[in-house]
């Protein structure tokens, strides 16, 4: 809904409605904690993916004005400065958390307070100073040219479709990303601990976007599409290999205790 407001409306307007929309989300899921609602928790969270969402689509503004040739390396540029402040996030939960019991509810909720008000803050500066629109300023010239030329707008030939199978890709990190702070959780990790381990994750996530940005735009979007995913693929056995050597290991311990009597 983000992207069919901008594409019609323009990147202020609808960044701005999909930040301000996520703020409310967020307000909802401190509320739900604070009254001890689960309904109230689920709607607020998927309203609360509006800003998410949004945060994700921003990156995207601007390759709307970039050179076709480097419009990967541009979104790359943007990921990594975002980096600092996705790594910083994390390592802010304990802190956060501590404003949330203050107020009277769960500690988990802190991080939810600190998204209320970075999303108002976002909504309010794009609608504010986003004068133009990347995008109407990029359609403006297509549109020109297209009537120079004779030809009919690139704009109204892209077909977006095809971005949403390659993200669904992303749904298995987002699965491991989730459960990774719950099991450390529950072996006895605090707050801060959990929040550095999925700084370094989120660190090495995107700090390597220049590097994928580049690729892109010199072999092709589809060439580095199917990289990926064999490189996922990868990664997939590797950790699955590490998990059978876990098995094998636990077995032969509970198999060899008896006689050894202790074993390292």
């Amino acid at each position: 809904m983000v992207g069919r407001l901008s594409q019609r409306l323009g990147r202020r307007t609808g960044l701005a409605a999909g930040f301000l929309t996520g703020d409310f989300g967020a307000i909802g899921v401190v509320l739900a904690a604070l009254i001890n609602s689960i309904p109230l928790l689920f709607i607020s969270m998927l309203v609360y993916g509006a800003g998410t969402a949004t945060n994700l689509q921003a990156r995207y503004a601007g390759t709307d004005l970039a050179l076709p040739t480097q419009r990967a390396k541009t979104i790359s540029m943007a990921m990594v400065f975002t980096t600092f402040g996705t790594v910083a996030d994390p390592n802010l939960v304990e802190l956060t958390g501590k404003l949330a019991i203050s107020l009277g509810a769960p500690a988990l909720k802190g991080p939810f307070i600190l998204a209320s008000i970075a999303y108002i803050l976002a909504g309010v500066i794009l609608l504010v100073f986003l004068k133009p629109g990347p995008l109407i300023v990029a359609k403006a010239k297509e549109q020109a040219v297209a009537i120079q030329m004779k030809k009919e707008p690139v704009f109204k030939k892209r077909n977006y479709d095809r971005c949403l199978s390659y993200g669904a890709n992303t749904n298995c990190y987002i699965a491991i990303m989730t459960m990774a702070p719950v099991h450390m959780q529950h072996h006895g990790h605090d707050l801060s601990e959990i929040g550095l381990v999925i700084g370094i994750h989120v660190a090495s996530m995107y700090l390597q976007s220049v590097i994928t940005g580049v690729l892109v735009d010199k072999f092709g979007y589809i060439f580095m599409a199917y990289a990926s995913g064999f490189t996922l693929m990868l990664s997939g056995l590797l950790a699955a290999f590490v998990l059978v050597i876990r098995w094998v290991y636990l077995l032969l311990r509970w198999l060899l205790w008896d006689e050894v009597g202790t074993l390292v």
